[in-house]
């Protein structure tokens, strides 16, 4: 008998003992026999190895069949020892180890490979017990992924906010429709749900003889009495009933907190150590930025089944991995606030967004998008020119040009710069035109005051105040977030027009909420929503002085008690400091307006945009103040 051994101590071994060999050659080696047979093994392909019974064709059909589960798995099988036998035999320990969990431990696991020696040629004898030591005929792999726990996204104070809650899955199960049927099966479906007919088709077509082809997914206590009682009459119609990560309602936050649901095609390609067809992850919103983190990792259960595919039988476990559940996701939202936000809303046709910041702390309490969004986030990532809710920045400039609440500027009601002619909006006080306070041409939004005062505005003084208060440089929160533009201006018309919040400049609703908050504060508030992302307030921004603030926490209180602000002059509880602003839009018959304004009260500020409205004090003002009574 003689076994294989390494090849140093072979060398030891020759020359200790040459004198004791026998001369001549005892008989054909089987390492090479075997050192191919664990190629093969590994290629899935025995076609290259002698065997000692059958076809080299039927066993690679048949060692095909075992792995199928694992066909987009590539095995290493390694050589161990190899002990020859006296009797024409050999033995041969192989290794294979298989990367089932991507960045886990392998499945590995020895097998023998037993040979023979026939007419100076090993040949292998062929097995289940090859691939896995326990397989016996008619027995092959099967590879099941167990989905972990997935994370909840929870809100201020631990409120969950996502969580698993139960739906209705509504498709068609293809082996309960009648031959031929299933695009009729398909097309009455998608009528019942209100779902692209042609799509429903084409995937139910598509997909295998035992598949159940989705159409849509119902919240369970949302799914329309029609559709239950519809369902019967159609050949194949079948619900079914799981669970899925959602928030309190379809709309709470969802153009941030994103979806969850089956990968598209896209998601595998690009990552396809990570997902695979027909996986549930985030694919959309924070739902997709954190899905590693939510998603936790797929357990893995490899068994040996007897049957087929299609009628499996008795099944036993030769390896697992336990699924590890995901980790939550905090956010500084609050439900109360949240839901207050959507409802103050939810009445408005054009695109609407409300954005409610702590000061004390930055924490984005409230980011509600209202219904004429088509799903897009213009809460925290909308660009639009803020109108006269960005003179609180440009007040700020003309305080630090030397300027004072009580410096007298001049408010014509037209002025022409370079050419270009600049008014007040249409109703405005005729009692606060000529020479006026500073103080007074805030609180009722002179734009002509302003831009009347623009050559004492120089440089990057403009964008200078904006930064002080948070608009400008952008910074990663761990969400969309746009923190707004100020560009230099490249003529006199431009300087006009940015003073006013008008030309280049834009924000968003979020960094206008940021913007009161932080004069309300006193220094500069750098919003947060996502915990344990924090950002630093940004180099090189000069800070707010107790004086700056001072100054300006005054002139927009004369907003609220003398100007464009009265409306929420009542408003119980701590003074309230404000800024309507109307940003133009689009030119000649198409001119519209943007409707802005910002407000703080106590430790909350708020901005609210509506896209299209008549002006800020009009359309924005009185959804603020309903948000501002609901949020007590």
């Amino acid at each position: 008998m003689k076994s294989r051994v390494p090849a140093a101590l072979l060398v030891v071994l020759l020359t200790a003992t040459a004198c004791d060999l026998p001369f001549g050659d005892s008989g054909p080696d089987p390492d090479p026999t075997v050192d191919d047979l664990a190629a093969a093994l590994a290629a899935r392909d025995l076609a290259g190895v002698p065997l000692a019974v059958g076809s080299a064709q039927a066993a690679t059909t048949e060692l095909a069949e075992i792995t199928e589960d694992l066909s987009d798995i590539q095995p290493a099988v390694e050589v161990g020892d190899v002990t020859e036998g006296d009797d024409g035999t050999a033995t041969a320990t192989l290794t294979w180890s298989w990367p089932v969990v991507e960045g886990g431990d392998a499945w590995t696991y020895d097998v023998e490979a037993e040979l023979t020696e026939t007419g100076g040629e090993w040949q292998v004898v062929w097995s289940p017990a090859l691939v896995e030591p326990s397989l016996v005929e008619g027995e092959r792999l099967r590879v099941s992924r167990t989905t972990p726990q997935r994370g909840d996204i929870t809100g201020a104070r631990g409120e969950v906010v996502v969580t698993e809650r139960p739906v209705l899955r509504i498709g068609l199960d293809k082996p309960q429709v009648p031959e031929g049927g299933v695009a009729a099966s398909a097309r009455s479906l998608a009528r019942l749900v209100g779902v692209d007919a042609a799509d429903l088709v084409a995937r139910a077509e598509a997909a295998g003889p035992k598949a159940f082809v989705e159409a849509i997914t119902f919240r369970r206590d949302d799914v329309p009495p029609e559709v239950e009682s519809g369902l019967a009459a159609i050949p194949g119609g079948r619900a079914i009933g799981g669970y899925l990560a959602l928030a309190p309602t379809k709309d709470f936050a969802a153009p941030i907190l994103g979806r969850v649901g089956e990968v598209t095609a896209e998601m595998v390609e690009e990552q396809p150590e990570t997902y695979r067809p027909g996986d549930i992850a985030g694919v959309s919103g924070l739902q997709a930025r954190y899905d590693e983190r939510l998603r936790g990792t797929p357990g893995v259960d490899v068994e040996a089944v007897s049957g087929s595919a299609e009628e499996p039988g008795a099944a036993r476990m030769l390896w697992q991995v336990e699924a590890v559940d995901g980790e939550p996701l905090a956010l500084s939202l609050y439900v109360r606030l949240q839901n207050r936000a959507e409802q103050a809303l939810a009445g408005i046709g054009p695109g609407s967004a409300l954005v409610a910041v702590r000061p004390s702390t930055g924490e984005i309490v409230a980011a509600a998008n209202g219904p004429g969004n088509d799903g897009q986030n213009l809460a925290t990532y909308g660009r639009f020119a803020p109108g006269s809710t960005f003179k609180s920045v440009s007040a700020l400039a003309l305080l630090r040009a030397g300027l004072t609440p009580e410096s007298v500027v001049s408010c014509p009601s037209r002025l022409v710069v370079d050419g270009k002619p600049f008014k007040n909006y249409s109703d405005y006080p005729a009692s606060a035109l000529g020479r006026i306070p500073l103080r007074t041409a805030v609180a009722n939004s002179c734009n002509t005051a302003f831009i009347s005062q623009s050559g004492k505005v120089e440089g990057t003084a403009l964008y200078d105040a904006a930064v002080s208060l948070g608009l400008g440089l952008d910074h990663d929160l761990g969400f969309p977030a746009y923190f707004g533009s100020v560009e230099p201006p490249t003529s006199e018309t431009g300087a006009a027009a940015a003073l006013i919040g008008q030309g280049t400049v834009l924000a968003s609703p979020m960094v206008m909420a940021t913007v009161i908050a932080s004069v309300q504060r006193g220094e500069l508030v750098v919003p947060r929503m996502v915990e344990g992302v924090e950002s630093t307030k940004p180099e090189g921004a000069k800070p707010l002085s107790r004086k700056e603030a001072t100054a300006l926490r005054a002139m927009l209180r004369a907003v609220v008690t003398e100007g464009s602000g009265r409306g929420l002059a009542d408003l119980p509880g701590p003074p309230v400091i404000a800024k309507t602003g109307t940003a133009e839009f689009g030119t000649g018959p198409d001119l519209q307006t943007h409707a802005w304004m910002i407000a703080a009260q106590g430790d909350l500020a708020v901005a609210v945009f509506v896209d299209v409205g008549e002006s800020g004090s009009q359309t924005a003002g009185p959804v603020l103040e309903a948000f501002l009574r609901a949020a007590r």
